[in-house]
């Protein structure tokens, strides 16, 4: 059984990731979603790939990706991961976190990006080629306070190109966007 409250609830930045994964995805694509949560975006695309899988650091978040009946690996980002995938779909924890804002939980695994939001995202692009097919994409979500530009750069110098694909605006003014990054 797993605690609801330490699963991070389907929310405006993962309606974005899930629109532009649905669009994205093609029949003859191999997916994989890094980090699933609840499942949402995973269960958006499911039925439109070849193959599916996600993987999650949670227990309780995937607890409740496979009562959405997703196939789960239970890991850090991809250690342990093998194979080839054509899509990978990350909604990466973002959000600025000073360390003495952590909660210490395991909510904060879906939260914590670190002092400028880009610790795991600078782990996932230095992780994430091995498992990239040929001709390959990747949909990364990230917010105006994680600096995209930057976000972007980060994939430049991995030898991968970076493209903002789809966008939102949210009341408070903060923008999330999702980025395109494929091999140069």
């Amino acid at each position: 059984m797993y605690d609801p409250g330490q699963v991070y609830q389907p929310s405006d930045d993962t309606f974005l990731l899930a629109r532009a994964a649905e669009a994205e995805v093609r029949p003859d694509d191999r997916v994989i979603e890094i980090g699933t949560g609840c499942g949402y975006v995973s269960a958006a695309v499911r039925g439109r790939a070849t193959f599916l899988v996600a993987t999650e650091i949670n227990p309780h978040a995937a607890g409740a990706a496979s009562e959405r009946r997703i196939a789960v690996v239970r890991t850090d980002l991809i250690q342990g991961i093998r194979g080839q995938f054509d899509l990978i779909l990350f909604n990466p924890p973002y959000l600025p976190t000073r360390p003495e804002e952590r909660i210490d939980d395991w909510l904060e695994y879906a939260l914590d990006g670190g002092p400028e939001g880009r610790t795991v995202i600078e782990r996932f692009a230095k992780e994430i080629p091995d498992i990239l097919a040929p001709g390959g994409r990747i949909l990364l979500l990230v917010s105006s306070l994680t600096g995209p530009a930057t976000v972007e750069e980060i994939f430049r110098k991995a030898g991968m190109r970076a493209e903002p694909v789809l966008s939102r605006t949210l009341e408070d003014g903060e923008e999330l966007i999702v980025i395109r990054v494929t091999r140069v």
